[in-house]
């Protein structure tokens, strides 16, 4: 079973060696998508878990208790194409190029099912034409 969570911690849990103990303490893999972690700040993952269903409720559970939040990821990236001017700033950050320029029109290009949902693309756009539907 795979799940996709929003992960945020507050100062105090930022020293949790966190995909540690849900690999070592639940048999849970962590696949990190985006990070935004810095000490003595509130920290923010992206994480794909993977592993059973009920030891991934458990781990969920083990870091609620912990004051650390958990949301689902299940939202999509969503591109407003009038607000698009096809500059291809997003294509240099997305990491698994669902975001491309169309060599033949230069225009944007999105493949959906090659999307992660690091939402890398959102700041880059200088327009903001790329949002989340969380």
């Amino acid at each position: 079973m795979k799940k996709r969570v929003t992960i945020i911690f507050p100062k105090t849990a930022i020293q949790i060696p966190l995909t540690y103990r849900l690999a070592k303490d639940f048999n849970v893999a962590a696949n990190i998508i985006r990070a935004q972690v810095a000490p003595n700040q509130i920290g923010k993952l992206v994480v794909e878990l993977q592993g059973d269903i009920d030891q991934i409720d458990a781990a969920i559970e083990w870091m609620r208790i912990r004051d650390i939040s958990v949301y689902s990821a299940s939202g999509e990236i969503v591109i407003d194409e009038d607000l698009c001017v096809d500059c291809g700033l997003c294509t240099g950050v997305c990491p698994t190029q669902a975001l491309i320029l169309n060599p033949e029109t230069f225009k944007l290009d999105f493949r959906r099912s090659r999307c992660i949902v690091c939402e890398q693309c959102i700041p880059t756009c200088p327009v903001a034409a790329i949002s989340t539907n969380l």
